[in-house]
């Protein structure tokens, strides 16, 4: 009886860490930095977890290095074995070490173009949250800027906790992908490179972030 009850103690705990996932989940893909401009305010609840702010950069790379260089803070939320991360516009979703992107970047590709819209988190001040039937806002002020970087060919590096994500991502996008710990980062980039010469254009989504209990 004990085991049995055991057992269904953790189903029950795995079911609502699921729960609490696919809410935050829905909380994150709102964030859209992209189609915003000025104050935007999203609502983030959970039954039990923790949100926090992780550092991460994200780069852009030629033939001769790297192009342009954005700390993209990741907002990566933990429920029992659950995570989901925001990062650069993309929601990766998991459990374990499986993930996946349920949420894509703007970024576009086309003949001979290459589109990288890169939504950057700033978050000022402590943006962690957690405990137990937590309710908190999700403010951000977006300012964007627009860089052409013209003729060449492109790498997209991404620093991430859940590579399998994004590279499945990159992939479908008619990418090669590699990886590559760039010096001063916490985790290895997962480095999309992208076929022939394109039209670079880089926009940069400034989204300030305040998290409000």
């Amino acid at each position: 009886m004990g085991a049995l009850t055991a057992g269904v103690g953790t189903v029950v705990e795995g079911n609502a860490a699921a729960a609490d996932a696919d809410r935050v989940a829905d909380s994150l893909a709102a964030i859209e930095p992209s189609e915003a401009t000025g104050v935007e305010r999203h609502e983030l609840a959970f039954g039990d977890g923790r949100l926090t702010v992780e550092p991460r950069t994200v780069r852009l790379l030629d033939d001769e290095g790297v192009v342009a260089s954005h700390r993209a803070d990741a907002l990566v939320f933990e429920a029992d074995d659950r995570r989901v991360t925001y990062l650069a516009g993309g929601v990766a979703r998991g459990a374990g070490n499986a993930s996946l992107l349920s949420e894509t970047p703007p970024i576009a590709t086309g003949d001979g173009l290459l589109l990288v819209g890169l939504p950057v988190l700033n978050a000022s001040g402590t943006a962690s949250v957690g405990g137990q039937s937590v309710t908190a806002t999700l403010r951000t002020d977006t300012s964007h800027e627009r860089r052409e970087l013209g003729d060449g060919e492109y790498r997209l590096a991404v620093e991430t906790a859940t590579p399998g994500a994004w590279e499945a991502y990159f992939v479908d996008e008619n990418a090669s992908v590699s990886r590559r710990t760039f010096a001063g980062d916490d985790h290895a980039s997962v480095v999309a490179a992208f076929p022939g010469e394109r039209t670079g254009y880089l926009v940069v989504h400034d989204a300030r972030l305040e998290v409000e209990t």
